[in-house]
């Protein structure tokens, strides 16, 4: 839950996108700002109405407890709930969900856990796990779901697995046999842009519990391996708050993130980077072509998620993200993508900064 510093603070209904005003190179989109705004308050009005029919899709069996030589089994075992997973959708006729479930199976993919229930989750990995000398975790924003796990609006970087690939494939370019895994973290419900979930961190809070665990799991695979947290969108939340929730002590395996990168952010619900309470390098970047620039960075009473990333009150290491649109930060060839890679990798002195 927030700290009773962060109740104080938000009493003053403070905004802080004159911040970012600070920064010569932003400016301010009037009707664009507007548009935002009624997204956000759209999403307040609407709610995700069931469609009155029982979940089709069965709840996962039991895995196996993550560990060195149990790795190979739980893979195995993910593949077997995709199987199923895969002749429900035939079976009820879902053909996004089975075309999506049916790449899940090709013999060059692993996953660590599915759950194709409601809008699903998934956690891929790309690269060898247990002897990775870095692995990235990227962790996907509001609309992300198993039918679009792979590819969304008919671009593969915009999805958490073709995402996770292309922050892979600029790693082996730019670094060839630097040792980098990435993991694709769709661990978590994420919501709906139009919900009123997108404005508040109780999604969050929940995700920020499974992503903890989760890096549990990675710290028995791989107790060498540092971390580096990619977070994008309302997946910046999660880190966020998963930040928080250790406040400086989170066990061994959260002291291996070493940074942690918000792009694309609505806020993290801190008021600034120290007050995530790590030791990481904490990063922000955003596209001039992001309409996250002109959300309303707020926090009041419970809702919004608080000052703006990017701002330099917050106090992160802000990086170079180019014209990149909301869901265009891996796009191939892309400044963004390049310096994420580089944060990956634990390649500070690389990043081009702001």
């Amino acid at each position: 839950m927030p700290q009773s510093s962060e109740t104080s603070q938000s009493s003053r209904a403070q905004s802080t996108d004159g911040e970012s005003a600070g920064r010569p190179h932003r400016r301010r989109h009037p009707l664009r700002r507007l548009a935002a705004s009624a997204v956000l308050a759209g999403g307040v009005l609407l709610t995700a109405a069931g469609t009155g029919h029982a979940d089709p899709y069965a709840k996962p069996g039991p895995a196996p407890t993550l560990s060195p030589a149990t790795l190979d089994l739980r893979y195995a075992a993910e593949r077997a709930t995709i199987e199923k997973a895969l002749a429900t959708a035939r079976n009820v006729g879902d053909t996004e969900r089975a075309r999506a479930l049916t790449a899940f199976l090709r013999p060059d993919r692993h996953f660590l856990a599915v759950d194709p229930r409601g809008r699903g989750q998934a956690v891929e990995v790309i690269g060898d796990l247990a002897h990775a000398r870095r692995v990235a975790v990227l962790v996907p924003g509001a609309d992300s779901t198993i039918s679009g796990f792979d590819q969304r609006a008919g671009r593969t970087w915009a999805s958490p697995g073709g995402g996770a690939r292309a922050v892979y494939a600029e790693a082996r370019r730019v670094s060839p046999g630097s040792g980098l895994a990435v993991v694709a973290w769709l661990g978590y419900a994420s919501p709906k842009t139009f919900s009123s979930d997108v404005l508040t961190d109780t999604r969050a809070e929940r995700g920020a519990v499974e992503l903890r665990r989760f890096l549990v799991g990675v710290h028995r695979v791989n107790p060498s391996a540092q971390v580096g947290l990619l977070c994008h969108s309302y997946g910046s939340v999660v880190c966020g708050r998963a930040a928080m929730e250790g406040r400086g002590s989170g066990g061994p395996a959260w002291r291996k993130v070493s940074d942690i990168a918000l792009f694309g952010s609505p806020g993290t619900t801190a008021w600034t980077a120290a007050a995530l309470g790590t030791t990481a390098r904490v990063w922000a970047g955003r596209g001039t072509a992001d309409w996250m620039e002109d959300v309303p960075h707020v926090r009041i009473f419970g809702l919004g998620l608080g000052p703006d990333p990017v701002s330099r009150n917050f106090g992160a290491h802000v990086f170079q993200a180019g014209h990149a649109g909301h869901s265009d930060y891996l796009a191939p060839g892309s400044p963004s993508l390049r310096n994420l890679t580089d944060i990956a990798l634990g390649h500070p002195a690389d990043v081009t900064r702001v």
